[in-house]
């Protein structure tokens, strides 16, 4: 009988991992299927799965963090101002008790005086009441200053807050129009989304340059050209107008000026060389004789630049 409860148990415990092997098993196609269906879905996504509205989220919670930053600053330069007010208070207050207690000493004295015929009492009177406003009249002239010292802090905090804020809502303006500019997909509004960036900031460097490549693409050459120059005189060093410069000149058929402009935007980035082979606008430079020897013009170039350095 023992024996027979011994099979039993045996053949009940192999039967109980052989499901739970099954259901391991199982669990773990299950699993590979989910991961391989996500992965598929994910590649056949087209698109960003966020949008722009998150940078304008961010904006405006950097925007209200600012505002209340300026807020507690202003809550605090306050609350320093109510304890001047209450030190000016107690500062007068003590100086008033103090002429009161010493003008009544001397009115004492001088009552003795006056009977021993030293001075007459009005003479001493006038004497306590000038001295007394000649120590309030220094107290509040102190306190004055101070207070005037306070006040002009507050009004260049006041005016720093402002400025702030003008700033943050030109820069989130600014953003607005950039990203703007991302979603048109004509050029022509492209180039007026610009403008109005350049209306609000005149010397944007980066507004010139996408500028000038947006007229590129309406063969306009020369007036890009004139945009990067434009953005060299406010940066002297940005490779993006000279890459642009590089472009126009290539659509003019100027090679020798292109490859000169190539070769500065080669040695700010590295990164100008790579795109050089796919930009479709540099393609027939890359296919010229001249472009053999942009490796030259770069190291001489280089030179120049430390030597100058």
């Amino acid at each position: 009988m023992p024996r027979l409860l011994a099979v039993i148990f045996s053949v009940v415990l192999f039967a109980s991992f052989a499901v739970f092997a099954q259901e391991a098993n199982d669990k773990k196609n299950n699993d590979t299927n989910k991961n391989n269906n996500i992965e598929q879905e994910v590649e056949a996504l087209s698109e960003a799965m966020y949008t722009p509205f998150i940078e304008r989220y961010i904006l405006d919670e950097l925007k209200q963090l600012r505002i209340d930053q300026a807020q507690t600053k202003q809550d605090l330069i306050q609350q320093i101002v109510d304890r001047e007010h209450n030190s000016v208070d107690r500062a007068v207050t003590y100086a008033t008790d103090t002429v009161t207690y010493f003008f009544y000493l001397i009115a004492g004295a001088t009552s003795i005086l006056v009977l021993v015929g030293w001075r007459s009492f009005q003479d001493i009177k006038e004497r306590v009441h000038s001295l007394a406003d000649e120590e309030i009249s220094r107290l509040v002239q102190e306190y004055e200053k101070r207070l005037e010292v306070i006040e002009n802090q507050l009004q260049q905090k006041t005016q720093h807050i402002e400025e702030n804020r003008e700033e943050i809502e030109l820069t989130q303006e600014v953003q607005s129009l950039w990203l703007r500019a991302q979603q048109e997909s004509s050029v022509a509004n492209k180039i007026a989304v610009y403008d109005e960036i350049l209306q609000l900031r005149r010397e944007d460097v980066e507004a010139l340059t996408y500028k000038a490549d947006a007229v590129l693409e309406l063969n306009e050459p020369q007036w890009a050209i004139n945009l990067c120059h434009q953005a060299l005189s406010i940066d002297h060093d940005n490779g993006h107008a000279f890459y642009q410069l590089a472009c126009a000149h290539t659509t003019m058929g100027q090679f020798d000026e292109a490859l000169r402009y190539l070769a500065e935007a080669i040695i700010r980035s590295e990164s100008y060389r790579e795109e050089t082979l796919n930009d479709s606008a540099l393609k027939p430079l890359v296919e010229s004789e001249v472009f053999a020897e942009l490796d030259k013009i770069v190291a001489m170039k280089s030179h120049d630049h430390e030597k100058n350095a």
